[in-house]
């Protein structure tokens, strides 16, 4: 009877310890949100009371990174710990090679039930989201999530989503839905034993700006493509509200690690300004089109809230999660391009041993610390230098003043390019080729299998320029 307890008891503290060792992981993305956009940064008319709480709770990250200044390309790092090129997402609505390995993948395979909610556009689709069908061959299933209601790219009021392949009309806000969805799959698998991964991919603040009347009421004297943009980051506040409130009513706030961050720096049409005086936006490698919002909570391992300007970016989210979820080395594609934030979640770290790199449609740029080494599409190799510390607007190149760190930076940038190369061309896989070949970005609206779908779909608001555009260039043919 001792032996039997003792056994039963030893079983109970291993089950205890496992969970403990194994948190549930959520991650938030936002759609096109700038470093400035949030409460906590003073922004002169956006007030983000559930961002803000979550940051006064956990880990702030001011000098938080997007792996690039556009949304398929950082999704590509997030996924895999490895900058977007090597995983062929060159661009926005470029596929993620089959070839890679997924942080959804290795997590699956560790025990976890993993799920995805929201914008995808990973599966080389352009134009609106529109619902992902079930043969789509990259699909969120095909890179380890057991659940997902998504669509292919940005999602507005009353969107059409897919789950699992099932096209669905919902009613409401698109991040109060994602959140929604989110939660369904939380309540469904929290009481089994296996820990949960979600990724809720918001489609906010994305264009087409709509918002509700209630949402925008209070930006009444911007413009209105302003009004709705701001709306849009209110709803989707308040679904950041939801999520965390019925984490903490589940029980399960405490051993959860929750990350919010943004796809990429925000847009330079909308006023005030969405990256808080930062140079460049969207599209840019300057810090406008990079810098993102940053937010870890965790309480179990973050007991001691802080701001940090350690240095980080979304490729740095896969190793983390490793980390922390002590997966194998071999989860990961090599060469990984980030590294674990883990140690900052215990203590305050200064340095970062590993530069940040960034390389986008002829440009590149390399984050050392205080030091950003910067080569634009258009500068023919030429580089720039600067001090983040002295000048985080980036308004005068040090290159001459600081040679022998241009040096370093321009010598470890060339190297590491010289090393996406290798992976463009599909030296990391076992296969040591690209299998299959990356097919070419396309509009779905060329495809036959969403064209059976106008005749149902052309009134609807988010399609119907596009339907419209699609039928006038076939006319044409």
């Amino acid at each position: 009877m001792k032996t039997a307890l003792s056994i039963i008891v030893a079983c109970f503290v291993a089950l205890i310890t496992q969970a403990a060792d194994r948190p549930n992981i959520i991650l938030v993305m936002a759609d096109d949100m700038g470093w400035g956009q949030t409460g906590y940064y003073n922004h002169p008319v956006l007030k983000t009371p559930n961002l803000d709480a979550m940051a006064a709770n956990g880990l702030r990250l001011d000098r938080f990174y997007a792996g690039a200044p556009v949304c398929s390309p950082t999704r590509a790092s997030v996924l895999t710990g490895r900058s977007n090129d090597r995983t062929g997402v060159l661009s926005h609505g470029y596929a993620l090679r089959l070839q890679e390995r997924t942080i959804a993948q290795a997590l699956r395979k560790a025990g976890y039930v993993t799920g995805h909610f929201g914008k995808w556009h990973l599966n080389g689709l352009r134009g609106p989201g529109a619902p992902i069908l079930s043969s789509d061959e990259r699909h969120p299933g095909a890179f380890g999530f057991d659940e997902w209601v998504s669509t292919s790219n940005f999602y507005d009021l009353n969107p059409l989503l897919s789950r699992q392949g099932k096209i669905e009309e919902f009613k409401g806000d698109s991040s109060e839905i994602a959140v929604g969805e989110t939660l369904k799959f939380i309540e469904r698998h929290h009481r089994s034993d296996k820990p949960m991964f979600a990724v809720i991919w918001y489609g906010t603040p994305h264009s087409p700006f709509r918002a509700s009347d209630q949402d925008k009421a209070a930006f009444s004297a911007l413009s209105e493509e302003s009004q709705d943009h701001y709306g849009e980051l209110v709803a989707m506040d308040r679904s950041i509200g939801t999520l965390r409130k019925r984490l903490r009513e589940l029980a399960l706030a405490d051993n959860t690690l929750l990350m919010f961050c943004s796809d990429n720096g925000g847009l330079g049409s909308i006023k005030p300004d969405t990256v808080n005086g930062l140079r460049g936006f969207k599209g840019s490698l300057f810090e406008g089109g990079l810098r993102v919002p940053g937010i870890i909570e965790w309480p179990a391992a973050i007991k001691s809230p802080r701001t940090t300007l350690y240095p980080a970016s979304t490729m740095d989210i896969f190793p983390t999660v490793a980390d922390v979820a002590k997966l194998p080395q071999e989860a990961m594609v090599q060469p990984v391009d980030g590294e674990s934030l883990r140690p900052l979640f215990a203590t305050a770290v200064e340095k970062r041993s590993k530069p940040i790199p960034f390389r986008f449609q002829g440009g590149a740029a390399l984050v050392d610390n205080n030091y950003k080494l910067l080569i634009e599409k258009s500068a023919k190799g030429k580089f720039q230098l600067f001090d983040l510390q002295a000048d985080p607007k980036e308004t005068r190149d040090i290159s001459s003043e600081q040679p022998k760190i241009a040096k370093r930076l321009h010598e470890a940038l060339l190297a590491w390019n010289e090393s996406v190369e290798a992976s463009v061309a599909g030296k990391d896989y076992p296969e040591g080729k690209v299998i299959p070949a990356d097919p070419e970005p396309r509009f779905w609206t060329e495809l036959p299998e969403y064209q059976r779908y106008f005749p149902e779909w052309q009134k609807r608001p988010e399609y119907e320029s596009t339907i419209a555009r699609a039928r006038k260039a076939g006319s044409k043919k």
